[in-house]
């Protein structure tokens, strides 16, 4: 199964994050979507699974954290991750999603890998423009950032 994991889109969703993304099973957008068009672009190429950011005050009837299984492997998606309030490997998280920070990141705590994405929006200082996957072989988490040739 492959996974492809992207956040902080800002109402752009570039032509190289599509292209990225093309052959993922499912897409997890872990918030600061900016505009619907993007997730309807998204749920165009695979099943999606998003939540809110602290920008997407249109998207009111979107959550603010959500959980999904995938290849037999528990997501927990948070925008910011330091408003995680509990402990996700207690909880039976494999994993969790968050963004915000536009920084990729790739950690892993107490068995629980955490990944950032990165943004796959506009480009914001330095930061780098990126988007995730995590391919899962026999129920393992391979996750890799992807940087955007923008």
């Amino acid at each position: 199964m492959l996974v492809g994991v992207i956040s902080d889109t800002h109402g752009l969703l570039r032509p190289e994050a599509r292209q990225a993304l093309l052959g993922s099973d499912a897409i997890l957008h872990a918030g600061d979507i900016g505009k619907p068009e993007v997730l309807e672009e998204l749920r165009t190429i695979a099943p999606l699974t998003v939540i809110r950011g602290n920008v997407d005050k249109w998207a009111e009837t979107l959550p603010d954290t959500e959980s999904v299984e995938l290849g037999g492997r528990r997501f927990y998606l948070i925008h910011n991750v330091r408003e995680l309030d509990f402990e996700p490997g207690e909880a039976g998280f494999d994993a969790v999603i968050s963004g915000h920070s536009h920084k990729p990141g790739i950690e892993e705590k107490n068995g629980v890998l955490y990944l950032n994405p990165g943004s796959a929006g506009p480009r914001r200082f330095t930061l780098p423009v990126a988007l995730a996957r995590v391919r899962i072989p026999a129920g393992r988490l391979e996750p890799e950032i992807i940087e955007l040739s923008v």
